[in-house]
């Protein structure tokens, strides 16, 4: 084995020109003498210290590390060329200090860490030292009694040492799939960026909902030392800074998006651990290459909830991002609401900058109606949902209770994939899924009334409050749970389907009004349970007060099933025949025509003509016209055959001119076409309206406009909560610009087109082996403003 700086060579001693290649001429090399010389010139020592480095590594046992008399060639010289390709290039710009240093007579220790030592002087010779050359930290190096050993581990982990790596080295890597994508990975040409590397580390933080001094966590930097050990982790305040940069690129983004741009907003508020009120709006909106878009826009702290207050904040929000072409407005059906929306109608109509005149501006939100008709049913049979929740909380009291209510369920042979757990009260999907739940485990907690004894003593126990604990449950409260579950499933599976967020839902909403009105009326009417036919009674008059009549919906709903091609204005007539009397349903069926008539011809005229329908015939027929007019006979030079032939020619074309222009319009020849099957699975109905633009050109402006309209003010997975919403502890430390910042890019930068269905069973079977479950306070649809002060101000509380 042979040592030629610091790399080993294995094979048959040779010299280190027959190593190199170099060539064998005197005047290549200088004589061993002169060498021998010049080493004992550049370092002395006694004889003293090269004996209290004896315990070094004996160099000279090394062919090619000899003494003068040595055979072997000595190393080539620190500026000779690098004879190994193998060998590890010395570090960039640590000059020729960090050179291997030259082997003495006597004996030298040429460890590698020498390229990154030095010898501190002034220390005694039986304890000398060494420095590391970037981090300055101090190691002893006695050859006998500590050898090099602790300094070759720092260097495995100094911080300060990048590894000899050029940052301008481009490297291959196969980018990584995200979850859904499919095919294989792509190959990508990348190369060391630290400013890319922080601004995902960024984003990352943003999107993730992490803290900035995530970066300050020991797991996290120990990560980034094998991923990357040349990044230096930076200062949660310099992170804090990065995310308001990407902040700022994106808001510049987003203002582009809206420039000729209509949308619908819907506007709802939150409230922080400090009790501070915040006002969150979010644009909904289709884009000219007719994907759904969904971008928060405002998350600000207002004053009250008074109407004024909101209205003010909604009209400053559209201000500051240039949109001055608003269609709708979705809210709570709160009285402060009403105040506001009738601001922003008022303001908006100065600008002429709404919709025939905003007629149609105020939306409903439909979750937060659906919410109201429930709980109005649930008060029926109060007394049951209180006896299955006592007994969920007793099995789930503890781990020996529900261990034995588990043997109860093996016993009794019961295959259930679902565990209880309990409900939420502000969460109505929550206590619909714990009954479903519990009517799976009848005969278990039959079973463990029986032979456990203290099930029935924790019933007869009072609370601190001196109140006993409602219970155990009766047949009668199965059978009154059984009919609970089969009606509330009803409003369950339409909340899940007809409240989504990522997707239109405009279009739907007509068919939750037809199941929930259809299965009302059935309950209401025919002679059955009494309790079910009690709950059903209640929930009517609730449904009656809010969507009982078209003076309280919005039309534009009624307009968007309308422009859905697999009903049209037909599926709507027909259910107006089934609910209504024939006077009300041709009313009701007119005042849907005629506001989307209205909407036809408003389009029209702002785009400047007739219908791009209307106005080619109109041309055509004119051109027909002059035509027909020039080509008929001059007076004297046609026989009377020829010219009524040329009569009966202007006569067709008047009739096609009629035909095309007043009765075939574009708005006329949709309603009078043929419905697409309505059971066609994975219809997109945005698809169908981009491939066929071009036939419909006015129309599909309007279908734009009516299709973003956003029935509710929550996402699918707050659709169920009737409590308010709250920001969570972090968030509501930081000051409100950095929320907003944080919130909004949130949004912004997660991929839409990610349509991840919620799946509600699964998250409440995921906390089903807790003793107890809490929904944590969601941060949703939330929406930030455009920042007036400079970006890279950051407020900091001492907690991030």
């Amino acid at each position: 084995m042979y040592r030629v700086g610091h790399a080993l060579f294995f094979g048959p001693a040779r010299s280190v020109q027959a190593i190199t290649g170099a060539d064998n001429t005197d005047h290549h090399r200088p004589s061993r003498t002169a060498i021998g010389t010049d080493r004992r010139s550049q370092c002395r020592r006694s004889e003293r210290e090269r004996s209290s480095d004896a315990g070094a590594m004996d160099v000279d046992a090394l062919p090619g590390f000899g003494a003068p008399g040595d055979p072997n060639p000595p190393p080539p010289s620190p500026g000779s060329a690098n004879p190994n390709p193998l060998e590890p290039a010395a570090p960039i710009g640590l000059g020729a200090s960090f050179c291997p240093l030259s082997p003495k007579q006597g004996g030298k220790d040429l460890s590698i860490v020498w390229q990154h030592f030095i010898k501190l002087a002034g220390f005694d010779l039986q304890n000398p030292k060494s420095q590391c050359k970037y981090c300055k930290n101090q190691y002893k190096c006695h050859g006998k009694k500590n050898g090099t050993s602790d300094m070759l581990q720092h260097m495995k982990g100094c911080k300060k040492w990048h590894f000899p790596r050029d940052d301008k080295q481009k490297t291959l890597s196969f980018q990584a799939k995200r979850e859904g994508e499919s095919g294989s990975n792509v190959l990508v040409v990348a190369n060391y960026s630290e400013e890319r590397i922080r601004l995902a580390l960024a984003r990352m933080i943003i999107i993730d909902e992490l803290p900035f001094k995530f970066v300050k966590r020991q797991s996290f930097q120990e990560f980034m030392e094998i991923v990357e050990p040349r990044f230096p982790i930076p200062h949660r305040t310099t992170i804090a800074r990065a995310c308001m940069k990407i902040y700022s690129s994106e808001v510049d983004i987003l203002r582009r998006a809206f420039v000729g741009q209509r949308v619908c907003v819907t506007t709802d508020t939150w409230t922080s651990i400090q009790n501070l009120n915040y006002m969150v709006v979010t644009a909904h909106f289709i884009d000219g290459d007719w994907t759904y878009q969904k971008k928060i826009l405002n998350f600000c702290p207002i004053a009250n909830h008074k109407g004024d207050t909101i209205g003010r904040a909604v009209k400053s929000c559209l201000l500051k991002w240039g949109i001055d072409r608003l269609f709708t407005i979705t809210a709570d059906n709160a009285s402060s609401n009403d105040v506001a929306i009738d601001y922003v109608k008022k303001k908006t109509k100065e600008r002429d900058s709404s919709i025939l005149g905003g007629e149609f501006m105020h939306m409903c939100c439909c979750a937060h109606i659906l919410n109201l008709i429930v709980q109005s049913g649930l008060k029926s049979i109060h007394k049951s949902i209180a006896k299955v929740r006592n007994a969920v909380r007793y099995v789930r009291a503890s781990p020996a209770r529900f261990k034995k209510f588990q043997e109860c369920v093996e016993n009794e042979k019961i295959k259930a994939k679902c565990s209880l757990s309990l409900d939420v009260p502000t969460r109505w999907n929550s206590t619909y899924l714990m009954l479903d739940c519990a009517l799976k485990f009848v005969r278990a907690f039959d079973r463990l009334e029986k032979e456990d004894g203290h099930y029935k003593l924790y019933f007869c126990e009072s609370d601190v409050n001196g109140k006993k604990p409602i219970g155990p449950l009766n047949y009668l409260d199965w059978e009154n749970v059984k009919t609970f579950v089969k009606f509330l499933g009803i409003f369950y599976e339409a909340t899940r389907r007809f409240f989504g967020s990522l997707f239109v839902t405009s279009n739907t909403y007509f068919h939750g009004l037809i199941s929930i009105e259809d299965q009302l009326q059935q309950l209401c009417s025919v002679d059955g349970d009494p309790l079910l036919k009690s709950m059903a009674v209640k929930m009517k008059k609730k449904y009656d007060k809010y969507w009982g009549s078209m003076d309280n919906i919005n039309l534009m709903l009624f307009v968007a099933v309308v422009l859905d091609l697999r009903y049209r204005l037909k599926y709507v007539k027909f259910w107006f025949r089934e609910w209504y009397g024939k006077d009300k349903r041709d009313a009701m069926s007119s005042m849907v025509r005629d506001a989307l008539k209205r909407l036809y011809v408003e389009r029209v005229s702002q785009n400047g003509a007739s219908s791009s329908s209307g106005s080619g015939a109109s041309s055509s027929s004119g051109c027909g016209s002059s035509l027909s007019r020039d080509s008929m006979p001059s007076v004297g030079n046609a026989s009377l055959s020829d010219r009524i032939k040329s009569y009966n020619n202007r006569f067709k074309q008047h009739l096609a001119d009629e035909d095309s222009v007043k009765s075939k319009s574009e708005l006329d020849r949709y309603l009078l076409e043929s419905s697409e099957d309505p059971e066609v699975e994975d219809f997109d109905i945005l698809m169908w309206w981009k491939m066929n633009s071009f036939r419909y050109r006015v129309l599909s402006q309007i279908v734009r406009d009516v299709l973003a309209i956003f029935v509710s003010t929550v996402a699918s997975e707050s659709a169920f909560s009737t409590g308010g919403r709250v920001l969570d502890s972090f968030r509501s430390s930081l000051s409100p610009n950095t929320v907003e910042a944080l919130i909004c890019t949130q949004n912004w930068l997660k991929d839409a087109k990610k349509k991840r269905s919620i799946k509600l069973r699964e998250c409440m079977d995921n906390v089903e082996d807790m003793d107890g479950f809490e929904i944590d306070t969601e941060i949703a649809s939330v929406c930030p403003m455009p920042m007036e002060e400079d970006p890279s101000t950051v407020v900091l509380d001492d907690d991030e």
